[in-house]
């Protein structure tokens, strides 16, 4: 089975935009755009339910029911317990929140794993925790490849360490980790297991209650939704760690993680990516809920793996480029960080005259890039794309980089 280019094309309002004709777009990885599901339902909130919710009158209760139908749909592709999801203003702020938990949480002499792959988002509020006593041990990536060998891990395991963080894949290397293999082996010496999975939820959400992690942290804004940041944390954990919400609010273990008042709209239109990939998979024969989930997943990253193997080898045939992360496909996602004898914000430019929207920059990654001897102030050209990339799209994106370049 194949996926419909054509039907998933019809779903983004953005490509029937007269201004955005004849524009590829290549920076799917700093937001992607969003699907008329969420968009129907954000439009319906603000004109009919903008209110107080959870009320007795209509406008009132449809919009609470709306906001539970988000995060009991979500909660079902995801593979957890709809408590266990919890709605923030971004990823960063959940991660930061969730730091601040851990810090009244974790014991003295013990530590937390990070890795100099990630975002800083995932890896700043863990590393801050150092200036409270918290000591920080890094599992460092090769400075060839990028990448994270478990080896690594099981030395620094060897510590008394209290949680692991360390991300799906990276926004610049974009080799994707075997979260399940790293969780069970975190969990053999007693550690909890904490995900960011930015980078890897818009090439299909994940079942996370298979890879066995304590949380899982992911942006609507860049799986076809509005600007909310997703945090899935397990019960068991959870209510382990102290509340950081209302006093009274203590008992809710979604609501124990969210300091600030949620946004309604928002919260309620996220129950339009459910619907998206609910309209996906039955478009192509298949189920509803966590079945829409795997399927999707499945048709999102076949699709996607088909078109990025000929961008890999197209760059790594140019002496004069340097492709970060692996060559193969099927080994990461297609968000291509590429070293340039130029500027890369510079490259970024060029290319945006010839109809290819792409980045230029650090992206938030300069201890990746510091480790690989990647000089952050030229930064990387990044060619980030998803589903909804065509092949048409990747040979004019592969050819606008033969003039650039």
């Amino acid at each position: 089975m194949t996926l419909d280019i054509d039907w998933v094309r019809a779903q983004f309002p953005a490509f029937e935009q007269p201004a955005l004709q004849g524009q590829a777009f290549f920076e799917n990885a700093g937001g992607s755009y969003t699907c008329r599901h969420v968009i129907d339902r954000l439009h319906r909130f603000y004109t009919q339910r903008k209110v107080q919710p959870y009320a007795p009158y209509d406008a009132s209760r449809l919009g609470g029911a709306e906001m539970d139908e988000a995060r009991r749909r979500l909660a079902a592709m995801l593979g957890v317990k709809t408590p266990e999801v919890s709605f923030g203003p971004s990823t960063t702020q959940n991660a930061y929140v969730l730091a601040q938990a851990v810090r009244k949480w974790i014991k003295p002499g013990q530590s937390i794993v990070v890795t100099n792959q990630d975002h800083e988002a995932n890896s700043g509020p863990w590393r801050r925790l150092a200036d409270e006593g918290v000591s920080i041990l890094e599992w460092r990536i090769d400075p060839e490849t990028g990448e994270l060998q478990l080896d690594d891990l099981a030395k620094l395991l060897e510590q008394d360490v209290a949680l692991v963080c360390f991300p799906h894949c990276s926004n610049v290397v974009g080799a994707i980790n075997d979260v399940a293999a790293i969780t069970r082996l975190a969990k053999s010496a007693g550690a909890r297991i904490c995900v960011d999975g930015v980078s890897y939820a818009p090439h299909g959400f994940p079942d996370v209650g298979a890879l066995g992690c304590d949380v899982y942290l992911f942006s609507a804004y860049k799986t076809f939704g509005p600007h909310q940041g997703i945090m899935v944390i397990r019960e068991a954990w959870g209510r382990e760690l102290p509340n950081q919400g209302h006093h009274f609010n203590g008992d809710s273990l979604y609501k124990r993680f969210t300091p600030a008042g949620p946004d309604h709209a928002q919260v309620a239109a996220s129950a339009g990516m459910a619907d998206y990939f609910e309209d996906m998979s039955a478009h192509h024969g298949g189920g509803a809920g966590a079945a829409a989930a795997r399927l999707s997943h499945d048709l999102m990253r076949d699709h996607e793996v088909t078109l990025l193997q000929p961008l890999l080898d197209y760059v790594s045939a140019k002496n004069s480029v340097r492709l970060v992360g692996p060559a193969e496909a099927s080994r990461r996602a297609p968000t291509v960080a590429l070293v340039l004898e130029t500027d890369a914000e510079d490259a970024a430019a060029a290319l945006a005259p010839l109809g290819v929207m792409a980045g230029g920059g650090d992206f938030y990654a300069q201890r990746p890039l510091s480790a690989m001897g990647i000089d952050t102030d030229k930064g990387v050209l990044r060619i980030s794309f998803v589903h909804y990339t065509t092949k048409a799209e990747v040979d004019a994106a592969m050819g606008a980089l033969d003039q650039v370049l």
